[in-house]
């Protein structure tokens, strides 16, 4: 773990899409000193599932991979995090899953009881995190629906589409794909074993829908892949 000499708030990348986009200069000038930029290397834990939140964090670079431990000792992967996202916040004052750093990372933490204070005289930045938490609650039911789909087909193709939607945020509209997480993660994601991952990318291919590249996959045929997704 690296924390680098100091911060900027005005310089940072992902401010136009993270929780802080609500705040003027002065209240920015003010967060600014509420956080620590923190970097994790690749595989390292950024937090852990049922220890006490003490911390809140908001991915500056890099991805996570945000999941739970089953009782059986599997792992189910509720989200992939990108820069922008804000991490940690619950009502139960524990963690509700793990996440690991996929890659180098680098977040912006906050103590939570300093940020308490910071948003209770601040109702827009308060609506903005009420914003984060339904959109996460809809990813979330989104998820939910992905799982119960039939085919692995379905489940890669929507995958991958959605995936590469959020991107566009952050990289602009493109036909080439990064996967930075590997075959295990996505099929911890999907509920699908490797070997099924993997023979699906491979028939995705084969149909020309897909080519794989180095790090991702460059998407050939977006239509064909929307109506794998919906079928």
């Amino acid at each position: 773990m690296i924390e680098p000499d100091g911060h900027f708030c005005s310089d940072c990348a992902v401010r136009a899409t993270a929780v802080c986009s609500s705040l003027d200069r002065a209240e920015l000038k003010e967060f600014e000193r509420l956080g620590r930029r923190v970097s994790f290397a690749a595989g390292e834990t950024v937090f852990s599932e049922e220890d006490i939140t003490t911390s809140f964090y908001n991915l500056l670079e890099g991805v996570m991979r945000l999941y739970k431990l089953l009782p059986d000792g599997r792992r189910q992967i509720v989200d992939f995090a990108l820069p922008g996202d804000f991490l940690g916040m619950n009502i139960a004052g524990r963690h509700n899953f793990s996440a690991d750093a996929i890659g180098a990372v680098t977040v912006c933490q906050f103590a939570k009881t300093a940020f308490g204070r910071f948003v209770e005289d601040r109702p827009h930045l308060l609506r903005q995190i009420n914003e984060l938490a339904i959109r996460e609650l809809s990813q979330a039911r989104d998820h939910l629906v992905l799982l119960g789909r039939r085919s692995a087909e379905e489940k890669v193709a929507t995958f991958l589409l959605n995936w590469r939607a959020r991107l566009v945020s952050l990289r602009g509209s493109s036909d080439t794909v990064p996967l930075p997480m590997n075959r295990q993660d996505i099929a911890d994601y999907l509920g699908l074993t490797i070997e099924t991952v993997s023979r699906t990318f491979t028939r995705l291919e084969r149909l020309g829908v897909i080519e794989i590249i180095q790090g991702g996959i460059s998407l050939l045929d977006p239509a064909r892949a929307k109506a794998l997704a919906a079928a």
